[in-house]
């Protein structure tokens, strides 16, 4: 067996035991409350059917894959546009549920080569992300929805996330396509969010499979991240700003999924940097599927759509966390 098969049975083990753990404390709850109920019935003279309530299923993998390839479809476009300037090609774009259009989107003007070429090959990823979910969901796959990566409404997406951590004030446009800087930082504000999504997901998903898929994804998902902090962080020696707009993209994130702190900028402790946003045993942060709503939506309340995805997005999984 090899190593990252070894890896896979490892993760599906501690996933099957904690599940274990979970039902157990469930049924142990459950039975408890049944037989409480039932003498205070007994004592009341009462009586009745004692049907314990069961708990509500998981999301299928088939919902969770869906559910990351809206993300796909977001990020992918995102870099898309800013590389080529042009959006995904049309065959990538189909399946079930109501197909939407990009709104906004254009080419950068890269004057640094490196970050060019940087951006160039984080788009070749992604749009093999996109084709690689929907080759493994087939029929199954959702269609791209509506998405909002336009960069001159002051109402837009990336305008309303960049007011929200302090970059630009009452109807100003943040434009991610202005400059090397603004792209840097429109990426900012995908990655890490990408990260947290694959790490929460992956002890929901119960085939081999489509687990080890989702790991690879992960991994290069945390590569991008680690490269955008890391060039922010570099860039930002010289520019100062660039350092504390991350750092205030980060906590406005943070203040959209509740109260617990699962996100950092990229600088530490005295101006050190902060590269990967860890616990404190060294394990990427998770957010649930409907936390990562809530940052995507911009929204800390409960709904269905808003944000980058004016529409919402595609599937089962479509509403966000309860946090307003």
């Amino acid at each position: 067996m090899s190593t990252e098969s070894k890896l896979i049975d490892v993760l599906q083990t501690r996933a099957r035991k904690l599940e274990d753990r979970r039902q157990f404390f469930r049924k142990t709850s459950a039975v408890g409350a049944g037989v409480v109920g039932g003498m205070i019935l007994s004592a009341c003279g009462g009586g009745g059917d004692n049907a314990i309530a069961q708990p509500a299923p998981g999301p299928t993998d088939v919902e969770i894959l869906n559910f990351a390839l809206n993300l796909e479809y977001l990020e992918s476009q995102f870099y898309q546009y800013a590389v080529f300037g042009t959006g995904l090609s049309a065959s990538l774009l189909t399946g079930t549920g109501t197909q939407g259009s990009v709104i906004g989107g254009r080419a950068v003007a890269f004057r640094d080569p490196v970050v060019a070429q940087y951006a160039k090959e984080i788009a070749e990823d992604e749009i093999a992300h996109v084709a690689f979910l929907r080759a493994a969901l087939g029929s199954a796959a959702v269609a791209q929805p509506q998405i909002d990566i336009g960069g001159t409404d002051p109402n837009g997406a990336f305008s309303v996330a960049a007011r929200a951590a302090g970059l630009v004030g009452p109807g100003v446009a943040f434009d991610p396509y202005a400059s090397d800087e603004n792209f840097l930082l429109g990426a900012f504000v995908f990655e890490d969010v990408g990260v947290t999504a694959y790490k929460g997901a992956a002890p929901l998903i119960t085939n081999k499979t489509y687990l080890e898929a989702a790991a690879g994804i992960l991994a290069a998902e945390a590569y991008h991240a680690g490269l955008v902090r890391t060039v922010l962080y570099s860039k930002g020696l010289a520019t100062p700003a660039l350092r504390t707009s991350a750092d205030a993209i980060s906590n406005a994130r943070d203040t959209l999924d509740g109260s617990t702190d699962v996100d950092q900028g990229i600088t530490g402790t005295n101006g050190a940097s902060n590269i990967v946003p860890l616990d404190k045993d060294g394990i990427a942060y998770s957010r649930t599927p409907g936390d990562v709503l809530n940052i995507v939506y911009l929204n800390p309340g409960a709904v269905s759509r808003g944000g980058f995805f004016p529409a919402g997005v595609n599937g089962a999984l479509v509403m966000s966390s309860a946090f307003a």
